[in-house]
């Protein structure tokens, strides 16, 4: 069994140019499980809080359909924005592009639930429950460090995040923003790995 090698594992800013796609995969995978545990972590000492009560399904399709929408809804606007503002004012780096624009569908579909359950367990479900939508959203705009040099793409991280907070507090239930950021995540990624096979085309 190959071991792992701690020596080459640090954190700091990373150049794209070094950065392949093991390592980009070891990455993301490593950071959404840190996620999850200080998420559970801070369920589990929040007394009044229950990690399955959470999870409720008795919405019935009101969660789904929830999720849905508010998902479309942010793809459309995500789709306006594009066409009216430069490319480079939505510029995260290069790292979506790297991480979706060669991956297969199964693994974008993959990544995207990980990513929108850890996520949504810590963020909606730990941190919203003590600090509610507003204050949340800000911690969830500032963690999504690629797109604080750009005013426009931080305010959007931050509309998104409090949307998702205010359809939890809606449903009840975490699976609708589960369902939403799973959907945003996994149709942009299938456009970022579409159009990168176009421009291969042409």
């Amino acid at each position: 069994m190959k071991k792992f090698d701690f020596k080459n594992f640090r954190i700091g800013k990373v150049d794209l140019n070094e950065l392949n796609d093991r390592v980009l995969l070891l990455n993301l995978y490593f950071t959404q499980l840190l996620t999850l545990i200080i998420g559970l972590a801070l369920v589990f000492f929040q007394s009044n809080l229950k990690l399955f009560s959470m999870f409720t399904v008795t919405g019935g399709w009101k969660i789904v359909i929830w999720g849905l929408l508010f998902g479309i809804a942010v793809l459309g606007f995500d789709l306006l924005i594009s066409r009216w503002v430069p490319k480079e004012v939505a510029d995260d780096g290069g790292i979506n592009q790297m991480l979706f624009g060669n991956r297969p569908i199964w693994h974008i579909a993959l990544i995207s639930f990980i990513v929108a359950m850890c996520e949504e367990i810590l963020f909606r479900g730990a941190i919203q429950h003590a600090w509610g939508p507003y204050w949340t959203s800000i911690l969830f705009a500032a963690i999504h460090v690629r797109y604080l040099q750009h005013w426009l793409m931080t305010g959007m991280v931050f509309c998104i995040s409090y949307g998702l907070g205010w359809i939890y507090i809606h449903t009840g239930s975490l699976w609708t923003p589960i369902i939403a950021h799973f959907i945003i995540d996994m149709v942009m990624g299938c456009i970022l790995r579409f159009s990168k096979e176009e421009e291969q085309a042409s």
